[in-house]
């Protein structure tokens, strides 16, 4: 008898539906991370920029002694250096008397697929 040396089709079948099993298994946890990521990102740069309202409506509260309106508020930020947070545009719009409305948009490799986690209302004044 000849020392063969290899491995025999029943191994290499048995390698295949682990490396199948394991496929099935992290495909779709990897997909899942990166929409979750993506609504993450995009959760924080909704954030940032509800984060520069309250500063900049603070900032005009302290500068001129009384509170500015919705409508000036997100007119200043529109003209600031506030409309980029890393790689998303942020757009601010006034939501009635009490509030902000922020928007980002970006790249849709970067955007989540539901445009509702693209847009928030901020209340920022009492």
């Amino acid at each position: 008898m000849r020392n063969e040396k290899g491995f025999t089709l029943i191994e290499i079948i048995a390698v295949l539906v682990i490396l199948g099993i394991l496929a099935a298994v992290a495909v779709p946890k990897y997909i899942d991370m990166q929409s979750d990521a993506k609504i993450k990102a995009t959760q924080g740069a909704l954030s940032a920029g509800g984060s520069n309202a309250s500063m900049l409506y603070a900032q005009s509260i302290l500068s001129s002694g009384s509170a500015p309106t919705m409508a000036s508020l997100a007119a200043s930020l529109a003209g600031a250096s506030y409309t980029t947070v890393g790689d998303f545009t942020v757009s601010y719009a006034a939501s009635g008397t009490t509030g902000i409305t922020v928007e980002v948009t970006a790249p849709s490799n970067l955007l989540p697929s539901s445009a509702s986690d693209r847009v928030k209302t901020f209340t920022i004044a009492p």
